[in-house]
């Protein structure tokens, strides 16, 4: 089988040379091309090139009138009748470049004689930089360096390294662009000490160079490799006895870990010697999700650090939380014995929690008698109960995870609003940018120095005046008389603020309507019924929902007009109120059918109008109204009604009920 397969081969090779043999006799039949001194020459060298007809390959009987042409590719440079053509080159680029000499006869297209290329270059620059490595203690050395610029030739570069008792290796490598060579052979510790050469040598047409020598030993060159097998203990589920372990190559001296929480980009790093596979950390965090690696190194100086290991990820255990729960509340009478408190707490911050938080703990406490009434666990943050309004009360919140439980907030529940000295003055609240407030507050009438702290609470206005919105709050110190709030805040959200100073078990708050972003409300209010009342009538109305008010509301206008009447609608406005739902107007003439609609105002301007009702009061012939101009536009207006009147108005009375 070998024998048949190695006839094949050499038939093979012989058809191939017979092929370009046969292609360079057809494609130079007719004359010759020479290039002097060589085809291979150095960058900026002249050449001369010879073109030149064999025996009877010109045109027909006459010499003369052969015209050959020499090409650079496809550019004619130079031409000559006769049976040859001598031409000088010069300025050649870097690379290739082909010319071709062709036969022009009259009457007759180019006939192509012969070519030849010529290759432009530079001589090989010394490789600089040559460096070995051999990764792991069973591999393999291998050499780095770098060529120097292109020499635009075939170049060959040959890697020899030699060591003790005159033992030399050798590899070649036949591709131009070769900066790399594996020898296959291993370098054992044996001798840790003992010397090794390397140098490179490379060669082209135009000349060689060689590398400096590189010497080194085991130690140097030998890189090992990544730690593999990495675990971690905690010892009886304790962060603080956390032991990391790992294997290694049997010759390592050195490793270097490092560490980090998987959400942060900054690095613990630790070096240790003769580690053998085991390290204690003592500063890792409780319940924390961290990214280890480690490195290895054969000599304290010498040689170079392993490639890092491939990461471990691991959570520590948890421990007891610590911090205390930021807690506040809310109180609403009922009725009038009973009041609902309903409490809220923010969520402890990863480093507090150290665990996952199961459960919340709540006790309530009346201080006079001193028994705690009411204990409650849950896994919300917040708790609504009712309570008698009578007694001292007391809460106290504290969280728990797999660990133990934090120490608990205690508060005071008080009447956050009833010192009025206390109330903080002049409450303003305007927008700062995208989705943030800005609130500021003057100090309360009362000695300033009293307020112990101040709170900011917000929430969504909704006009029901739902306790379970959630609450917002953030807390001030008492030379702070501002405060931006931002979270939770939503563009084109009436928000219901609330500042209170505390001082002590006294408080004083107030209140003031913001928003971060605003627009004209998307609808007005829906009147929903007009009855009539003693000669006026009261017009209600449903609020606009949450979501097409756009912001705060300022005013709602009522307008009015007498039916199919095409004078400006009368109107009266009124200052928002968040409970309000009706109005009276008490300047509607009687027998006369008005239609009514009312709109709503933002600081961004007016909503489109509501439904439209009609009514007709039924009253009196004589009446007066008077509605202060302050509140509304209206018309004062005193008279006794004639039959002439009534006839005039006859297409805008009201239908007769009576007699």
């Amino acid at each position: 089988m070998a024998h048949t397969f190695r006839g094949c081969s050499l038939a093979f090779i012989f058809i191939i040379t017979w092929l370009l043999i046969k292609a360079k006799i057809d494609a130079c039949k007719r004359g010759d091309v020479t290039v002097k001194p060589s085809h291979v020459i150095l960058l900026g060298s002249t050449v001369n090139i010879s073109c030149s007809l064999k025996p009877r390959q010109g045109c027909f009987h006459y010499s003369r009138r052969n015209k050959l042409i020499l090409y650079k590719f496809d550019r004619s440079i130079n031409f000559h009748h006769g049976h040859s053509l001598n031409s000088q080159v010069t300025g050649l680029p870097l690379g290739t470049t082909l010319f071709v000499c062709k036969l022009a006869c009259i009457n007759s297209d180019e006939i192509q004689i012969c070519g030849a290329e010529i290759f432009v270059g530079v001589a090989p620059e010394q490789p600089q930089n040559l460096s070995c490595i051999q990764k792991g203690e069973q591999g393999t050395v291998a050499c780095t360096w770098e060529r120097g610029r292109d020499t635009h030739l075939y170049t060959e570069y040959t890697l020899q390294l030699s060591g003790p008792k005159n033992l030399t290796w050798q590899k070649q490598c036949k591709d131009t662009y070769c900066d790399y060579l594996d020898f296959g052979i291993n370098l054992t510790p044996e001798s840790p000490e003992s010397n090794f050469t390397a140098k490179v040598t490379a060669v082209n047409s135009l000349g060689s160079s060689s590398s400096l020598p590189s010497t080194f030993t085991f130690l140097d060159i030998v890189r090992p490799l990544p730690p593999w097998d990495i675990r971690i203990k905690f010892q009886k589920a304790s962060v603080s006895r956390c032991t990391l372990y790992w294997r290694d190559e049997g010759l390592v001296l050195l490793n270097r870990l490092r560490y980090r929480p998987s959400n942060s980009r900054l690095w613990n790093m630790v070096n240790v010697t003769k580690a053998k596979g085991r390290h204690d950390l003592l500063d890792l965090k409780p319940f924390t999700e961290y990214e280890f690696q480690i490195s290895s190194k054969l000599h304290l100086y010498k040689g170079s650090w392993s490639d890092w290991s491939e990461s471990l990820t691991a959570q520590t255990p948890e421990e007891e939380p610590t911090g205390m729960l930021d807690v506040w509340y809310m109180k609403r009478h009922i009725d009038y014995s009973r009041q609902q408190i309903s409490l809220f707490w923010k969520n402890l911050s990863v480093s507090e929690a150290r665990g996952k938080i199961l459960h919340y703990q709540v006790t309530l406490q009346e201080l006079t008698g001193g028994k705690a009434m009411t204990q409650n666990i849950t896994g919300h943050t917040s708790w609504t109960t009712v309570i008698p309004r009578t007694g001292n009360w007391a809460v106290a919140v504290s969280a728990a995870n797999s660990k133990g439980s934090s120490l608990p907030t205690r508060i005071n529940i008080m009447n956050l609003c009833e010192a009025g000295l206390l109330a903080p003055r002049q409450v303003s609240a305007n927008s700062e940018g995208m989705d943030n407030i800005l609130v500021t507050w003057q100090s309360p009438r009362k000695d300033p120095s009293a307020v112990q702290q101040y709170v900011v609470e917000w929430r969504e206005l909704h006009p029901g005046g739902d306790t379970q919105v959630p609450l917002n709050w953030l807390r001030s110190p008492p030379y702070n008389v501002s405060a931006l709030i931002s979270e939770n805040i939503k563009s084109y959200i009436c928000y219901e603020i609330r500042v209170c100073a505390l001082s002590g078990d006294q408080g004083g708050c107030s209140s003031i309507l913001g928003n971060s972003k605003h627009k004209a409300p998307l609808s007005g209010p829906h009147i929903n019924a007009i009855t009539e009342e003693k000669g006026s009538i009261l017009i209600s109305w449903n609020s606009i929902p949450v979501q097409e008010q756009m912001g705060c509301l300022l005013h709602y206008r009522i307008y009015w007009k007498e039916r199919d009447s095409n004078s400006q609608p009368q109107l009266c406005e009124i200052p928002y109120r968040v409970s309000q739902n009706s109005h009276p107007i008490n300047s509607l003439q009687p027998r006369v059918t008005y239609v009514l609609w009312m709109t709503a105002l933002t600081a961004a301007g007016e909503s489109s109008h509501g439904n439209e009702r009609e009514f007709c009061l039924q009253g009196k012939a004589n009446w007066m109204a008077f509605v202060a101009p302050s509140i509304c536009i209206a018309i004062i207006m005193v008279g006794i009604f004639s039959t002439h009147y009534f006839q005039q108005k006859r297409r805008h009375s009201c239908p007769w009920t009576g007699s």
